[in-house]
């Protein structure tokens, strides 16, 4: 499987992570959720939720006498 990944929580396409639901890759409790982008931006609220935490404590850090 060259180029290609596939996840060790993935048995016959369901997640032994999440409950033996259908692999869905970015669903809620997805190891992967919040970690990278994906093409359907329905998953991509925790990963945009984490970037702006990181906005805004870097804002604070960069702000005179910010703590």
């Amino acid at each position: 499987m060259a180029g290609s990944w596939g996840c060790p929580h993935e048995v016959d396409d369901r997640c032994t992570r999440v409950n033996n639901l259908p692999c869905n890759p970015g669903m809620k409790g997805c190891e992967l959720a919040g970690r990278y982008r994906f093409a359907d931006d329905s998953k991509n609220e925790r990963y945009w939720e984490k970037r702006a935490r990181e906005e805004q404590v870097a804002a604070r850090d960069r702000s005179p006498g910010g703590t």
